[in-house]
């Protein structure tokens, strides 16, 4: 019987070989990717029980972003890899969502403890995954590829227009407070800015809405927030 499902992401073929090893001697079902994106889809779509993340990797994303972009749509359990330890890289880590470092080389007792230790602290503790993709009508949001469509054309939004409509999407048919708003897109020196945050609705409604005047996706509430409206059977 398998102890669960771990999903390896290093750029070394040997590493990946030693651990699979370890692993699978103990009773682990072993995922591997060596690349950022290939290991983003295996978290949604897999759903491994923890993720050992090495920070350097083939492609454009490191491991701190791998683990930034998991902590978008999972909770599950990351151990992050290092040839180096230093106070910098753990401050890094863990601000992306690292629950714990290991630093090669290491020993297979080290690494099963580790392991042990990481999914002990944090079970019964995770939250439901966020939904990696949510439609809205025509329009289907990405959380995990970071991509919105609307009847399958893509929309391009600026870097500061996604994450105000991904702070909506993740609390969809839930009102966020202006306040709420403000802090997690802008900073808390941005709370009491409204007029800041209504002209960024304002440009996403103008993208994304059939007619930006009379909006049904991203509504006012009450004059205190904003809301997603994801009709139930969607999402």
């Amino acid at each position: 019987m398998s102890l669960g499902r771990i999903l390896i992401v290093d750029d070394e073929p040997k590493l990946i070989h030693l651990v699979r090893e370890i692993l699978q001697a103990t009773g682990y079902e072993v995922l591997a990717s060596s690349s950022g994106n290939p290991a983003l889809d295996m978290v949604a779509m897999e759903q491994p029980e923890l993720v050992i993340l090495d920070i350097t990797l083939f492609g454009s994303l490191d491991g701190f972003e791998v683990a930034r972009r998991i902590r978008e749509f999972s909770e599950v359990p990351i151990i992050m890899l290092t040839a180096r330890i230093n106070e910098s890289d753990k401050l890094r880590g863990f601000e992306a969502g690292v629950d714990d470092y290991i630093t090669k080389p290491f020993s297979s007792k080290e690494l099963l403890a580790r392991i042990r230790a990481v999914l002990k602290r944090t079970k019964g503790t995770q939250t439901p995954a966020i939904e990696s993709i949510i439609e809205c009508g025509s329009l289907k949001i990405d959380l995990m590829r970071r991509t919105v469509c609307n009847n399958g054309r893509a929309i391009h939004l600026t870097p500061t227009e996604y994450k105000l409509l991904h702070e909506l999407t993740i609390n969809h048919n839930k009102v966020m407070l202006h306040e709420q708003l403000l802090t997690a897109v802008w900073g808390e020196e941005y709370r009491n800015d409204v007029d800041y945050l209504r002209s960024y609705i304002h440009y996403l409604r103008k993208k994304l809405e059939p007619d930006p005047t009379n909006p049904e996706m991203i509504v006012n509430c009450q004059g205190v927030g904003y809301m997603l409206v994801v009709p139930e059977g969607d999402g």
